[in-house]
């Protein structure tokens, strides 16, 4: 019996003897002896969204701003997401590293891999993308079940606030990462999909880059029905009153100034249905009080 069994082995192909393995953002193929122990990510939505898939008890080391859940903050810091040390990540021994495209940069991919490090690359584009990486994510760690239950979740929230934001006209909207200089976000960002999603239209939808700087005269031309900040934290900006000053804008005269937790809107994870939820709540508001002009 032992025999045959050694027999068998010998000749199953490699894939058959992998361990899981799963496409990446990058469209690359990344398999694992076996479900990841030691994993180190290096964005703050990466820690969350391995946290959402069941493996928060498998991750050795985060970067700086990974405050969610709060389990997280008490795990060791290899730097930030834009400065983290590569010798810190190595001397860890993970046998995972997820690293977030944009933000880490590829040439750390390429230095990860060459000293024999698996990489998995994260960038979530969409909403879709989120329950995906959520997927992938236990897949790797081998808690595929709490994966998928999280990631229908997130999916069937998604799902219901499209169907809501179906019935309602489009609002043209304004979003706001900064006033000085003023800065917002393209038609390919996450953010505008969320806006999408609520039944808005982002102004600045085909500007080229993702995260433009634009001009007060072009915000103050398209005149959108509603204008979006979220800041840095959970206050609302001081400077989203600085549109009063044109009294005459569509958003001033509809009360449409409106705030959004950053983290609930700008981080691509599961939180971003709560944001959204929120958002859609507020654009309905608009809507209303503008069919009762």
């Amino acid at each position: 019996m032992l025999r045959a069994l050694l027999l068998l082995f010998s000749v199953l192909p490699a894939w058959a003897l992998a361990g899981p393995s799963v496409t990446d953002a990058l469209g690359r193929t990344v398999t694992l002896p076996q479900p990841a122990t030691r994993i180190v990510a290096l964005a703050p939505h990466i820690v969350e969204n391995l946290y959402s898939a069941g493996a928060g008890d498998r991750v050795v080391a985060v970067v700086s701003h990974s405050d969610y859940p709060a389990a997280a903050r008490s795990l060791p810091q290899v730097g930030s997401a834009f400065s983290w040390s590569l010798e810190s990540v190595v001397a860890l021994a993970p046998d995972l590293v997820v690293l977030w495209g944009s933000g880490n940069g590829m040439s750390a991919l390429a230095q990860l891999e060459r000293l024999g490090l698996v990489v998995y690359v994260s960038e979530p584009r969409s909403l879709a993308d989120i329950g995906d990486s959520i997927r992938d994510f236990g897949e790797l760690a081998g808690t595929s079940a709490t994966a998928q239950r999280e990631a229908l979740a997130f999916e069937s929230s998604i799902a219901a606030l499209r169907r809501q934001a179906a019935t309602g006209p489009q609002l043209s909207v304004f979003y706001q990462i900064w006033n000085s200089p003023l800065q917002t976000v393209n038609g390919e960002h996450l953010i505008s999909r969320v806006i999408e999603l609520c039944g808005g239209r982002n102004i600045f939808a085909d500007t080229p880059q993702i995260a433009p700087r634009v001009a007060l005269e072009s915000v103050l031309a398209a005149d959108p029905d509603a204008i979006i900040a979220s800041g840095m934290g959970q206050s609302r900006p001081e400077w989203l009153d600085d549109w009063l000053q044109y009294p005459s804008l569509r958003a001033v005269k509809g009360d449409a100034l409106l705030h959004v937790h950053p983290d609930l809107i700008q981080r691509p994870t599961v939180r971003i249905a709560q944001g959204a939820t929120h958002l859609c709540a507020k654009l309905d508001r608009v809507r209303q009080r503008e069919q009762g002009r």
